[in-house]
């Protein structure tokens, strides 16, 4: 039996759908709808977190019994769980959506351990009532990749939802991978998804779309009872809305400045996918940057437009914030304050990000002269991210030749002109003054702390997807293995630490993706 102690506030504490009979439907003055995961016909478990089983108070013994993948396949339901999906809007590539809701999402329950609460919600477990003319179903290869990347983030220090498990489901899914018209069967599977809280701003924007504005009021301060607890000491409930606004805001640019420091790229920043506690959320066509060009975007639906494009991120989570405050103008009664605090979201941006460029280079403060200038450099030529950085911290600065530690960073030696050299060359010298001028000792420590060496590039989650859909899981754990120490050297895994190989710049899955999943 696993030992799990269900306490289900969400579905306790607010007002449901009447129906329970899972068919598409738009819901009025409820949170979410009853529905239960539809069963599979042979489940096997592909992988699990130890860690977030540890983190919910489940054995080793527990996650290998029969029960555990019973449950994280859909097919049995434990006494105390509360199967529901909820009901959010949101805007999608800027666009007003509706009513969209956790489509391929169901939320088992909550649980408490060690006086924390978690959501355990499964992904790809079966149609909703906001489904809308999608299966609610999910393929192996995008939840490999969800999977892979939750356990990825958390351990890079990135706030994240985290994965408890992956299971396939001895199904095929039919999916049209790009969108081209050329469907095919793949195999089918589940993630168990666990946070805090899975509540997003497109809950409140739909509460207010439809002028429900005293279940806005109730959702709101249910989300900061269980959320933000420490805000009720603000007795005016304005003011606590305002002050809840305002931790919103800064835990989304803390989120945006780690999302830039690591190369992460999300592919899909709508607001129905920006999770009010600051996590990253929903890992559909994401992407790492590896050549740096800020342009760049993982998501064939964004290719014309590019509106979610890596240097654009931090602006879209403003963007975001905007519509969240629109939201909550019910509840403050008057624009200029949350105005205001959305002015105090760029200013915590632009501060988090220059101490966190500061660092990415060893230093104890930013260099603005400097850092404008490697950032130019990083884009004259095809460069990789995550190398350049990790290697720089590597370069000899008294050798003229100290550049070469970077080699490994550049995609395409005939780039490498005597030109960049003494561009880059002249660079490292400005750097080694400035690290003289802000007395830096060993700036190593720093830099490795700061910049992985080991990230879920595109092409590794690829060749994962290939070798779990013959049925073999060891590069899988081998992969999840290195990620979890991505700040180590590890020489074991130091292959796993090479920039993408040429096969994979076109390959898809590991140059684009598409939101089909």
């Amino acid at each position: 039996m696993l030992n799990l102690d269900f306490d289900n506030q969400f579905t306790q504490s607010l007002p449901a759908d009447p129906s329970e009979e899972n068919v598409r439907r738009q819901l009025q003055r409820a949170m979410y709808a009853r529905v239960k995961p539809t069963p599979v016909a042979a489940p096997y478990l592909v992988a699990f977190a130890p860690e977030v089983a540890e983190l919910i108070g489940l054995s080793e013994a527990e996650v290998n019994s029969p029960e555990f993948l019973a449950v994280m396949a859909g097919n049995q339901v434990l006494s105390g769980m509360d199967p529901h999906a909820t009901c959010y809007g949101g805007h999608q590539f800027g666009n007003w959506a509706g009513q969209l809701g956790d489509g391929r999402a169901i939320n088992l329950g909550e649980i408490n351990h060690d006086d924390r609460h978690w959501m355990l919600q499964l992904k790809g477990a079966g149609p909703t009532p906001f489904s809308r003319t999608a299966d609610g179903l999910a393929v192996m290869r995008s939840s490999v990749r969800e999977f892979l990347c939750s356990e990825a983030m958390h351990h890079l220090g990135v706030p994240t939802t985290r994965a408890l498990s992956l299971v396939g489901t001895g199904e095929q899914v039919l999916r049209d991978m790009l969108y081209d018209g050329n469907a095919d069967h793949e195999p089918g599977a589940v993630v168990c998804r666990v946070s805090s809280s899975f509540v997003r701003f497109g809950h409140f924007q739909l509460l207010t779309a439809r002028d429900e504005l005293d279940l806005l009021k109730t959702f709101t301060q249910f989300v900061i009872d269980r959320e933000f607890p420490e805000l009720n000491e603000i007795a005016d409930f304005r003011e606590r809305v305002l002050a809840f606004f305002q931790t919103v805001s800064l835990r989304t640019a803390e989120l945006m400045v780690h999302w830039m420091r690591v190369g992460f790229v999300h592919g899909v920043m709508n607001t129905d996918n920006m999770s009010i506690i600051g996590e990253t959320i929903d890992y559909g066509p994401y992407g790492w940057l590896e050549d740096f060009d800020p342009n760049w975007t993982p998501n064939t639906t964004d290719a014309a437009n590019r509106r979610y494009r890596y240097g654009q991120q931090p602006g879209i989570g403003q963007w975001n914030l905007l519509q969240l405050a629109n939201a909550l103008v019910p509840l403050v009664e008057e624009t200029e304050p949350l105005e205001k605090l959305l002015s105090e979201y760029a200013q915590a941006y632009e501060g988090g990000w220059q101490n966190m460029m500061a660092a990415k280079l060893g230093l104890n403060r930013f260099a603005e002269p400097l850092i404008e200038d490697l950032l130019k450099i990083l884009t004259t030529v095809e460069t990789d991210m995550t190398l350049f950085f990790r290697h720089l911290a590597d370069v000899n600065l008294n050798q003229p030749d100290g550049w070469q530690a970077l080699s490994e960073a550049f995609y395409q030696d005939g780039q490498i002109t005597e030109s960049y050299i003494q561009g880059l060359q002249a660079w490292l010298a400005a750097y080694a003054r400035e690290l003289e001028a802000q007395q830096i000792g060993d700036r190593k420590p720093l830099m490795n702390r700061t910049n992985p060496k080991y990230v879920l590039r595109n092409y590794l989650a690829q060749l994962v997807i290939d070798d779990v859909e013959q049925g073999d899981f060891q590069r899988l754990h081998q992969i999840l293995d290195a990620l979890r120490k991505p700040y180590d050297e590890q020489p074991e895994y130091q292959d796993l630490a090479a920039k993408r190989p040429e096969w994979a710049r076109t390959r898809v899955g590991c140059s684009m993706l598409s939101c089909s999943s």
